[in-house]
């Protein structure tokens, strides 16, 4: 049963501005920036690129949430502040981020927390490898020619943990627990690929790693076709 809410009367005008104040807004979302993300992500296409990296366990038949909407869904809420896989209980009732799914804000919830925990779970060490591969390959596709050179910035930053996840260690420089991934961008700025590892200061042997793996994913092959790959 539908009952009409009447707006609140008499609230005082405002510089000379009349306030109205109506409680039937209907679904409301502070979220409107999600839809220009997903223009972005339909061109991109990364979440069904991560997705294609990782083996289903599941019934097909039984699916509800399909690991491309799972992982698009989990890449929306960290761009749009939700760091955290048990932060999707609002916006998965959020009709900005259902209709960024595709889908038409009528109430239909997206995946839950219990959900986004068995997904990050479930690459295994294979799943990871063939992940990282498909971040260098998404970089290089977006070559329109083989450069002349290629440079890589490799660095490590601080991720602070809340828990008891595997690889988190004390860093005293911190002073908490957490990890140390160790990322990679060009000479532009631009995300190449990350490796996580524990919180402690790199010794510098995975960096040469780093560069070769960047080269030998390249499809036209950087470093035969004159294009050095430099690190720094």
């Amino acid at each position: 049963m539908n009952e009409p809410t009447l707006p609140l009367l008499g609230l005082s005008p405002v510089a000379g501005k009349t306030i109205v104040a109506r409680f039937d807004g209907g679904l409301l979302s502070s979220d409107g920036g999600i839809l220009a993300l997903r223009e972005i992500e339909h061109r991109l296409g990364i979440a069904g690129r991560l997705a294609a990296c990782i083996e289903d366990p599941r019934d097909l038949d039984q699916v509800t949430h399909k690991l491309t909407d799972i992982i698009h869904f989990r890449l929306l809420m960290t761009a749009a502040g939700y760091q955290d896989g048990n932060d999707a209980t609002s916006p998965r009732c959020d009709p900005m981020f259902e209709m960024a799914l595709d889908f038409a804000p009528s109430g239909r919830e997206l995946c839950s927390q219990s959900t986004i925990s068995r997904l990050e779970n479930l690459p295994d060490i294979h799943a990871l490898l063939h992940i990282g591969q498909a971040m260098i390959d998404f970089y290089c596709a977006s070559f329109h020619e083989v450069p002349k050179r290629m440079i890589l910035n490799i660095d490590d930053t601080f991720d602070a943990v809340h828990g008891s996840q595997q690889l988190h260690l004390f860093n005293a420089y911190y002073d908490e627990y957490g990890f140390q991934p160790i990322v990679v961008f060009d000479g532009a700025g631009r995300f190449l690929t990350a490796m996580l590892r524990p919180a402690k200061r790199p010794s510098g042997v995975e960096n040469p790693r780093l560069p070769v793996q960047a080269s030998a994913r390249y499809p036209c092959q950087l470093a035969k076709d004159g294009a050095p790959v430099a690190g720094r």
